[in-house]
């Protein structure tokens, strides 16, 4: 159906928006059939809404493409669909309430969200070098795991968009995995704001590390099936080979990072580059390819699982070691959750700890529920701290105004920035190619909202 945009203007855009002349809204029917309808003009320029709840656009991503023909010469992006506010929400709670706020955002990549803040915050305190070895370690250990479930989505969703459906089950079934150790570790399967101030909220539960190991085990004979499925199949390399196309120059003018980056032979991974959470002490290699394509990234993606399945091992071993030894700074002003024990109900606080600030110590107890009901004061300043998240460079810039919340929590989301590359790398090619170019960027729109 054909209609002119002085008759019909669309509710949330104004019509220069998003096209010249007339608009043509496709709801289902033969494309021979909306040619028909254009008659004589059907050599124009066809203007088109992808999304925001297209199964192909990741998430509540809004792409108006225009067409001539299936031949993409515009793309946009149009954000905002899930907007949450967390920024502003995070400036009327406590530091430690944060976690809870943030690890929302990139809802792919948790411990992420919560690693960046986190860091920022200890670097505000003051107290980097003061944080256990073993909280730094489980950071490492669960930031790892996460990069494998993120990449494990990213690689399934991009199969199922592709029409590549066994990709799609097998990478589903692998992150359910990932997703029970998340689950045994801090009691949630996502969103858990486990990191914490000063370290982490508990320790590891009784038979973790054998969870761990049998984990690793299992992914070293899972993994090699994605590379049989798909690393030489003529038909994915057919759709992703040459589509996306992005260079070292375009990754560098639009701030691009992540596998995207890495796709065109560049070597920058801040683990490498400037490293935190002692990950100078892990053995492991920076993937790169140098196609700057699709198939470049999905092959990236699939060797940095190898590389992080290396690190969980390493973090193992040393966890071994590192039996009873502390997740938590000592200062009781900073520490919170403050001796937690899990009981049999699920929940609670060590039982000696209770007792001490119930009925032995009265300064205990009010540092105790000023801790809980107020928080502990920051002292002034700003920092920024970059880590690299599955996306690209995930960085928290935190404000402090000397008091108990954050005067100002900002993040540079990768999923935001690298997004930009959309129109690069789609225009000039198919409306298919939108879908790949799109898949290989792997947006979460969790992050590009906030």
């Amino acid at each position: 159906m054909s209609t002119d945009t002085s008759q019909q203007q669309d509710l949330y855009a104004a019509p220069g928006e998003t096209s010249q002349g007339r608009v043509f809204t496709v709801t289902g029917q033969d494309w021979d059939s909306v040619t028909q309808s254009i008659g004589e003009s059907a050599e124009e320029r066809v203007v088109v809404n992808m999304g925001p709840q297209h199964p192909s656009t990741h998430g509540v991503l809004r792409l108006i493409l225009e067409l001539e023909g299936e031949t993409v010469t515009e793309a946009r992006c149009g954000i905002g669909y899930l907007h949450t506010g967390i920024e502003k929400n995070m400036e009327y709670r406590s530091w430690v309430q944060g976690t809870t706020f943030c690890t929302r955002m990139d809802y792919l990549s948790p411990f992420y969200n919560e690693a960046a803040y986190v860091l920022g915050v200890e670097r505000l305190l003051d107290i980097e070098d003061d944080i256990p070895e073993k909280a730094q370690v489980m950071r490492v250990l669960l930031m790892e795991l996460n990069r494998m479930s993120s990449h494990l989505v990213a690689i399934a969703t991009g199969g199922m968009e592709i029409g590549a459906l066994t990709v799609m089950t097998i990478g589903f079934r692998e992150r359910e995995l990932v997703l029970d150790l998340f689950e045994l570790i801090t009691g949630l399967r996502m969103n858990h704001a486990f990191f914490r101030p000063g370290g982490v909220a508990q320790d590891l539960p009784p038979g973790a590390l054998d969870e761990i190991r049998d984990f690793i085990a299992l992914m070293k004979k899972r993994l090699p099936e994605y590379a049989a499925l798909c690393n030489a199949n003529p038909i994915f390399k057919g759709r992703l080979e040459n589509v996306g196309h992005l260079d070292l120059a375009g990754c560098l003018a639009l701030g691009i990072t992540g596998p995207v980056l890495r796709s065109t032979g560049y070597a920058w991974d801040l683990r490498k580059t400037q490293p935190y959470c002692g990950y100078e002490d892990y053995d492991f290699e920076v993937q790169t390819w140098d196609t700057c394509d699709s198939y470049g990234r999905f092959r990236i993606r699939l060797n940095e699982m190898w590389e992080s399945l290396k690190i969980v091992e390493q973090a193992a071993d040393r966890l071994a070691g590192l039996e009873g030894a502390p997740v938590m700074v000592g200062d009781k002003k900073i520490a919170w959750p403050s001796q937690l024990a899990i009981g049999s109900d699920g929940m609670g606080n060590s039982l000696d700890h209770i007792r001490h600030i119930m009925g032995e110590s009265m300064e205990a107890l009010i540092h105790h529920f000023k801790l809980v009901t107020e928080g502990f004061r920051v002292p002034a300043g700003q920092a920024y701290v970059p880590i690299e998240s599955p996306r690209g460079e995930l960085g928290a810039h935190v404000v402090s105004d000397g008091g108990t919340r954050p005067f100002r929590a900002h993040f540079r989301d990768p999923s935001f920035t690298n997004l930009q590359a959309t129109s690069v790398m789609s225009e000039g090619g198919m409306v298919a190619d939108v879908i790949v170019a799109i898949a290989s960027i792997d947006p979460v729109m969790g992050g590009v909202d906030r």
